[in-house]
């Protein structure tokens, strides 16, 4: 069996919990690693989602953790057609799953926003979590 474990960080985007409403960002420093992989983990909607009763899930990035602007397909591997910074979008009835988006812009810093819209009287279970590979320093630690 290879080795994958000395060579990732683990960080929380999103700490899971159940969310009516948006999350604050905080920021992701990608300065030491040249691979992101984000990583949603989400649980059966809480309500029946709509085109007005949605959650829309932004990531954006940034030089200097001051000025930030929303990814585009040319800074993502695994989606396509993303507006907007919007890399997933939960828009009808939705029972659950975990979605990963490669993250292969140049820039150090990341946000991702967990974006309410509408109407939500019941709760959704949300996780998010970057995998953080390639470090200049390996082998990473253990977060055991």
């Amino acid at each position: 069996m290879k080795d994958i474990h000395s060579g990732l960080s683990a960080v929380a985007l999103i700490t899971a919990a159940v969310l009516a409403a948006d999350n604050t960002p905080t920021a992701l420093d990608l300065q030491g690693y040249n691979a992101a992989e984000i990583i949603l983990a989400i649980g059966a909607g809480g309500i029946t989602f709509s085109g007005t009763n949605k959650i829309e899930f932004v990531l954006t990035h940034s030089d200097d953790d001051t000025t930030y602007t929303a990814v585009t397909d040319a800074d993502l591997i695994g989606v396509s057609g993303t507006t907007g910074g919007i890399i997933k979008a939960l828009k009808a009835a939705y029972a659950g799953g975990v979605h990963r988006f490669g993250y292969k812009g140049g820039k150090r810093y990341l946000k991702l926003l967990a974006d309410f819209s509408g109407t939500h009287g019941t709760g959704t279970p949300i996780a998010a979590l970057a995998l953080l590979g390639h470090g200049h320093d390996n082998p990473q630690a253990d977060q055991a």
